[in-house]
């Protein structure tokens, strides 16, 4: 008599219930069960903690604005030194705006402001690319101390150079003028040194292969320089933009005319006429952030790119 080999059924005979089947691990999850693999993803605890860290930090970054917002919609009833801060006006009312609008030109001086940083803007473009392709492509005598001499002008307050930069703007006659405004932050130092960065990871043969082809300075500019770093040069573009348009102390020193006032400058005019009525400063305080706010939306694109290229290259 021979014993058969018991015969392993993978289907259920008619009239049989399948055998249960063993729970499937969920291999989506953001996190990772302690002990095991996927060292990618945090564990349970880990991603809490992350989280809870990252709502801080938003409340700490976003909290300010939208107090400052709330509080500009605000009418007199409403009590703004309130703990926790109620965030929805009960007496809601458009008049804090409609009184900086009877207060200041806005639009004139917004359209100098918007001079002022369109001018940096494209300025620190320009002269920073051509500044960083020097820097980091060429070779010449003085490289090292020009990069020294850049790299020094970093380590000083802007406080301490402003007063040689008043008498030099006074000596050239440019003293109460936007231009005197945008003469000394046509190019800055930091993007001289982005585009320069930017610059350096272009391939010095394929520099070298358009000089020996014949290209000159400008074609080489043109048509490999600024293909490789228009990323990084958006970057600078945009923090041209809101610094130029940001900046109180230094056209408050040169502009002396309140007709050739800047933005930032002009809303000083909320704090002499209001007294200390928060409501209105924050009104002005959100019409100066309006255009910052459009701006970004904007080239918002670019920005990520531009910072995602240096990222890569360098």
């Amino acid at each position: 008599m021979t014993a058969t080999a018991p015969t392993s059924r993978t289907r259920p005979q008619p009239g049989e219930d399948a055998p249960p089947r063993a729970p499937m691990r969920r291999t989506d999850r953001p996190w990772r069960t302690r002990g095991s693999g996927g060292f990618g993803k945090p564990t349970l605890a880990g991603l809490i903690v992350r989280y809870v860290l990252l709502v801080a930090v938003l409340l700490l970054a976003v909290g300010p604005f939208l107090w400052q917002m709330s509080t500009s919609f605000k009418g007199p009833m409403d009590d703004i030194y309130s703990f926790p801060p109620a965030l929805i006006p009960a007496d809601a009312t458009l008049g804090n705006y409609t009184k900086v609008a009877a207060t200041i030109p806005i639009l004139s001086y917004a359209w100098h402001s918007l001079l002022v940083a369109g001018t940096l803007a494209i300025a620190n473009v320009v002269l920073a690319t051509a500044a960083g392709y020097a820097l980091g492509a060429l070779r010449f005598r003085g490289k090292r101390i020009a990069m020294g001499i850049l790299l020094s002008t970093l380590l000083l307050p802007g406080e301490v150079t402003i007063m040689s930069q008043f008498l030099t703007i006074r000596t050239l006659g440019l003293a109460d003028t936007l231009a005197g405004v945008m003469l000394p932050g046509l190019v800055g130092a930091i993007n001289v040194l982005l585009m320069t960065a930017a610059c350096r990871s272009i391939p010095q043969e394929l520099l070298e292969a358009a000089t020996i082809d014949g290209a000159s300075t400008w074609q080489v500019l043109r048509h490999i320089v600024w293909p490789s770093v228009r990323g990084m040069a958006s970057v600078v573009a945009i923090f041209a933009f809101i610094g130029g348009w940001d900046d109180f102390l230094w056209p408050l020193i040169v502009l002396s005319d309140p007709a050739k006032y800047t933005l930032t400058v002009g809303m000083e005019y909320l704090n002499s006429n209001f007294g200390a009525d928060p409501r209105v400063v924050a009104a002005g305080t959100m019409i100066a952030l309006v255009p910052i706010i459009i701006f970004f939306a904007v080239f918002q694109k670019f920005f990520f790119r531009g910072v995602g290229e240096g990222a890569v290259k360098g």
